[in-house]
């Protein structure tokens, strides 16, 4: 017994050192509260706009649609593909760690939009964006937010190899869980240690990690291509502290 009593007194403190830290949420957050987008920034050739219930609409920029080679024709088939697959996000101007997410979104059928979580280049890599205007201070990954961070997928069709849910090349989400043409709910939980979505209420994918990835970093919507709108509702957020 005397014994048992010194271990304690001498390893009490280091036990309670080694003891895991607690994730304690904090109060939910409106990251778009329908009024404006003072919180976000646009990342490339994106138009966003408010509609009059508070709907954020996500559309491309097309000032010279009709002819956006000019005088350039015939073309090569890169340059059209580099044209019509540039990308354009909406980006928090904040960082988040831990956290819930949560966003209603509606995509028309043949759509393609997600969202990006844990991606310091901000999409600098797939926007156009000269390095002279602005560099990610790490240049280690380079590529889309899904090869940076990472890009939970907003797709028309459940056909898809990565279907609405999934976090894009790493984990297949559960299919017949969207509603094509309608509002959906995603709910993103990003922990250092997981990533799980749910959609409508159901868990449709789960990911460990990456360990060579940032756990940190600012939330994205994503215009896909040079024809993909998006509307997206309810947007907020639970961060969580370590205790």
């Amino acid at each position: 017994m005397r014994n048992t009593r010194l271990v304690s007194v001498l390893f009490g403190g280091a036990l309670l050192l080694a003891a895991p830290r607690i994730c304690v949420a904090q109060n939910w957050e409106p990251l778009y509260d329908g009024t404006n987008l003072d919180a976000w920034e646009i990342r490339g050739e994106g138009v966003w706009t408010i509609l009059k219930d508070g709907t954020l609409l996500g559309q491309r920029a097309h000032p010279n649609v009709a002819n956006p080679f000019g005088n350039a024709w015939p073309i090569a088939q890169k340059t059209f593909r580099d044209w019509i697959y540039r990308q354009s996000w909406l980006y928090t101007k904040r960082s988040f760690g831990e956290y819930d997410l949560h966003l209603e979104y509606l995509i028309p059928p043949r759509g393609n939009s997600g969202v990006s979580i844990r991606d310091e280049s901000r999409a600098h890599w797939v926007i156009g964006e000269p390095d002279t205007v602005w560099m990610p201070k790490s240049a280690e990954l380079k590529g889309s937010p899904a090869h940076v961070g990472y890009e939970i997928q907003i797709i028309g069709d459940d056909a898809e190899t990565y279907p609405s849910g999934s976090v894009y090349l790493f984990a297949k989400a559960k299919t017949g869980v969207q509603k094509p043409g309608d509002w959906n709910a995603m709910d993103i939980e990003s922990r250092n240690d997981m990533i799980r979505v749910r959609l409508n209420g159901t868990v449709v994918a789960e990911y460990a990690g990456a360990p060579e990835r940032s756990k940190v970093g600012p939330i994205g919507l994503q215009l896909h291509d040079q024809f993909t709108f998006a509307m997206f509702r309810n947007i907020r957020i639970r961060p969580f502290d370590r205790k």
